[in-house]
């Protein structure tokens, strides 16, 4: 049996190198960027108007004017004009190029506009104000995105500003998600008293969904020689295979056996925390195969915990630490085991408190609607005094 920290280590230290491919800027979303990308213009590329006003030299202002007659008219999207004389005014919109002469706009709720003249009602004008200028956000050639950057809905607009219809993006590995168990029937099947229906291998599909990478899935009885059929078909055709039920100690556990007997080298079976005791990781030539345990609550810590931080390391993406401050006190029997608590958490007062959700055990999966992710409370111990920080892994809203 391996700590924590220990089957940490050994899981990352199984590097993941995906590949790359090359998407449209409509697919983008949630993907990763395997590219630099650099601004193709200065950001913004023109001293840029941010108020619909009036744009005026500031020299006017510093002399005391405060009628200025109107030139014309500035709209975005059209060239830029040229103020003819610095004691006018030219109306500009929001978005257009400031007036060629003008350094300072006056929003036209601080103007009276009568017959062509803008009479500035308001004191305390400032040179340079409402205008976004040339490069302040970029310069041509900056880096604007890098490599492991997530895209959410902002890098898209990043990226249609420079032109990219298409950018390179990490390959998620391709993954096959295994349930086993007899007992378990499928969504649409009618369970028979002695039956549950399937949710493990759903809700791992679920949640790689929520990192735009899919995964096929396959469900196995608790029968050995087809176990051990099947699971050679599906190996040698998937870069990672997350197994949930058969990895513990009972006389229907086959899948540490099975994947014994099909080459899979066994790194760890068995970690020193709860829920999730029985995990099992192991390795081939080409492929990472995680066996979690069937209780529902089990797999979806086991995931959050141990497979979502590690594929993200491989696309380059480090986890940010997160904490969250035990808000109630609270006893746990074990402790030589690290607990993983079920937590409803709660901004008050600028801090981030967790307050407990335990539920009925690792099967409780109802339980984990009115949680939002798991604390992890360290072995040593069995009782957790209120107001102690300690390590939060979310799964609602995570990525």
């Amino acid at each position: 049996m391996v700590s924590v920290p220990e089957a940490t280590r050994l899981i990352h230290e199984v590097i993941y190198r995906p590949g790359m491919e090359r998407i449209k800027i409509e697919q983008a979303e949630g993907r990763v960027l395997a590219e630099q990308v650099k601004a193709d213009r200065d950001f913004p590329p023109f001293d840029r108007v941010a108020m619909d006003g009036i744009a005026v030299a500031y020299s006017a202002i510093e002399e005391g004017w405060e009628g200025f007659r109107v030139e014309g008219l500035q709209p975005a999207g059209q060239p830029r004009l040229t103020l003819k004389n610095d004691k006018n005014c030219i109306e500009v919109m929001t978005g257009a190029m400031l007036p060629i002469g003008c350094d300072t706009v006056i929003r036209y709720e601080d103007v009276i506009l009568v017959n062509d003249i803008a009479k500035v009602k308001v004191k305390g004008i400032e040179r340079g104000q409402s205008i976004h200028t040339r490069a302040t956000d970029a310069r041509r050639g900056d880096t604007i995105l890098d490599v492991g950057q997530r895209i959410s809905t902002s890098e898209v607009a990043l990226l249609a500003s420079v032109g990219r219809l298409e950018t390179d993006v990490f390959r998620f590995p391709k993954v096959a998600i295994v349930s086993t168990g007899t007992e378990l029937v499928d969504i649409h099947d009618r369970p028979q008293p002695h039956q549950i229906r399937r949710s493990n291998s759903y809700a791992l599909q679920a949640a790689l969904q929520s990192m735009a990478c899919s995964a096929d899935l396959f469900h196995l009885a608790d029968e050995r020689n087809a176990m051990e059929r099947e699971l050679g078909k599906i190996l040698p055709l998937y870069d990672v295979i997350i197994l949930t039920g058969g990895v513990s100690k009972g006389k229907f556990d086959f899948v540490p056996a099975v994947l014994d007997s099909l080459g899979v080298t066994t790194v760890f079976h068995q970690v020193s925390q709860k829920p999730g005791k029985p995990l099992f990781f192991g390795t081939t030539k080409k492929q990472a195969v995680f066996g979690l345990p069937g209780n529902p609550v089990s797999t979806f810590m086991c995931f959050y915990r141990y497979i979502r931080p590690w594929l993200l390391t491989g696309m380059g993406i480090q986890s940010v630490p997160s904490s969250a401050i035990l808000a109630e006190d609270i006893t746990l029997k074990g402790g030589d085991l690290t607990h993983f608590l079920q937590v409803h958490v709660a901004f008050e007062g600028g801090r981030q408190l967790a307050y407990p959700r335990p539920g009925g055990g690792s099967g409780d999966f109802a339980n984990l609607r009115q949680a939002d992710g798991f604390l992890e409370l360290p072995m040593g111990q069995t009782e957790y005094k209120s107001g102690q920080a300690y390590p939060y892994i979310p799964f609602r809203g995570a990525y």
